[in-house]
C-alpha cells in the first residue's frame, strides 16, 4: 500500500492555498499599519511619561526634542544640560502631526507652554484609525482613539 499524497491532490491544495492567501493579504497589510499606528503612539506616549517624570525626578526642565521638522524621523528626550536621556528612532510608515517644536516638562512636572495634540496616521492608507496623544495642563498625555474618521480634530 503506498502512502503519501498524488500530483493532483498537492496542486489542488497549493492552489487553495494561493486563494485563501489572495483574499487574507489586504487585511494582513492594514493590520501591519495599524499596528504601527499602534505601537508609534506608544512610543510618543512613554517617552512623555518619561519625560515628565524625569523632570520631577531631578527638579529641572526636560525638553522632548524631535530629531528633524517632523516628528516621525525620532526624538530624544534631554535634560536641561542638552543630555540625552533617551532616544528613539524614525518610525517607518508614520506620520505624526499637530507638534511643531519641543515639549518642555517643568520641574514640577507640568508643561511650559501649551502643547498641541499628537496625531499619528498611516500616510499609506486613510482607513487605518488615527490615534492621538493629547497634554493635559498638568503634563499628563492620554491616547485617543479617532472615533469619526476626522484625525484634523484631534481625535475628538
Amino acid at each position: 500500500m503506498q502512502r503519501g499524497f498524488t500530483l493532483t491532490e498537492l496542486m489542488i491544495a497549493v492552489t487553495v492555498l494561493g486563494i485563501l492567501s489572495a483574499f487574507a493579504l489586504p487585511s494582513m497589510t492594514d493590520f501591519v499599519r495599524d499596528q504601527r499606528i499602534k505601537t508609534a503612539t506608544s512610543d510618543v506616549f512613554a517617552s512623555l511619561i518619561y519625560a515628565r517624570s524625569e523632570a520631577i525626578k531631578r527638579g529641572a526642565d526636560v525638553n522632548v526634542v524631535p530629531n528633524a521638522v517632523d516628528w516621525a524621523a525620532g526624538w530624544q528626550v534631554r535634560d536641561a544640560g542638552g543630555t540625552d536621556l533617551r532616544v528613539q528612532n524614525a518610525i517607518a510608515g508614520v506620520s505624526i502631526a499637530g507638534v511643531a517644536g519641543n515639549v518642555v516638562f517643568r520641574r514640577d512636572g507640568r508643561l511650559s507652554a501649551a502643547v498641541p495634540v499628537f496625531v499619528l496616521t498611516s500616510p499609506a492608507s486613510s482607513a487605518i484609525t488615527a490615534r492621538c496623544v493629547r497634554l493635559d495642563p498638568s503634563g499628563r498625555p492620554n491616547i485617543r482613539v479617532d472615533t469619526n474618521g476626522d484625525s484634523g480634530d484631534g481625535c475628538n
